[in-house]
């Protein structure tokens, strides 16, 4: 079998099998680094779906292993339609990852989910299109259940932490997902909340499918910056109330990489699930039978 991560089987071992990272970060805007990480190596990654979005820096935070990776390349120089997402997670994977905590900023639907608010979501509603496109190396159909596409227990351990620094946070919610770089018009807005949404944001798929896909355990961090231009409200994405937004945004992100320090003190803890990986073979046992 392919190190491209299509089967449950390991990949083959590399020269950091020894000393495996236990968790895997993929850092979104605002963490092109991880505060606090000693690193012990710089791997710059190849896979069969190309290069990253960045070398990948491995070592320890708080005691637990992490292999820390920007989502948007060091300078935050890739925009959400390009990056590599596909190979973001096989490198990973490639070093002995399983498991996936990704961060990204998001913009609220609701009114009730005020900026400066922490969700950590449990479902996506995906609009994008064109994106990440492995088809041609995969050679494969893949058709895996995803009802529930986040990692409940890595999502139980982010929401107890978020509880722990007393932040203000929702346990669940979903993420509408849209193409970008551009922002959404009132009307798509108005629309997203009224199919479900609880926030828009631009990077959680296909990263969380494919996390699946490779059978890696993935849960999110969604930090909220600003209301939609759906909700009526001084705190939103225009000229006149951008200092606001960007004092959230600072904020948040000290925050994460707070509640990542806590999350890397709990690395056993999170490491000890294998659900992604187990459904990826319950789903290859199904497609290889006899039956269909």
């Amino acid at each position: 079998m392919s190190s491209s991560g299509l089967s449950y089987q390991e990949n083959k071992q590399t020269p950091f099998a020894e000393e495996k990272p236990l968790i895997g970060v993929i850092g979104g805007s605002g963490l092109c680094a991880l505060p606090g990480l000693t690193v012990s190596e710089i791997v710059e990654a190849e896979t069969l779906y190309g290069k990253p979005s960045g070398s990948i820096s491995v070592g320890e935070l708080c005691g637990g292993r992490i292999a820390f990776l920007p989502r948007h390349g060091l300078k935050h120089a890739i925009p959400p339609h390009k990056v590599p997402y596909k190979a973001n997670l096989a490198a990973l994977k490639s070093l002995g990852v399983q498991h996936v905590i990704g961060t990204c900023v998001v913009g609220s639907l609701r009114k009730a989910v005020e900026p400066g608010t922490f969700v950590v979501p449990d479902q996506f509603i995906n609009l994008t299109w064109g994106r990440d496109d492995t088809f041609e190396v995969d050679s494969q159909v893949i058709h895996l259940p995803m009802a529930q596409p986040y990692c409940e227990h890595v999502r139980s351990i982010i929401a107890r932490e978020l509880k722990a620094i007393e932040v203000h946070y929702q346990t669940a919610g979903t993420v509408v997902v849209v193409q970008g770089p551009r922002f959404s018009t009132i009307a798509e807005s108005k629309m997203y909340a009224l199919w479900g949404g609880d926030v828009v944001n631009m990077t959680q798929y296909p990263e969380c499918y494919f996390a699946r896909e490779l059978g890696l355990c993935y849960g999110a961090i969604a930090t909220v910056t600003d209301y939609d231009v759906g909700v009526p409200s001084a705190i939103s994405m225009q000229p006149e109330s951008m200092e606001t937004v960007l004092t959230i945004f600072r904020r948040n992100t000290a925050i994460t990489v707070l509640l990542l320090g806590r999350l890397a003190g709990f690395a056993a803890e999170i490491t000890n699930c294998n659900c992604a990986a187990n459904r990826l073979a319950e789903y290859y046992k199904l497609a290889n039978s006899e039956s269909l």
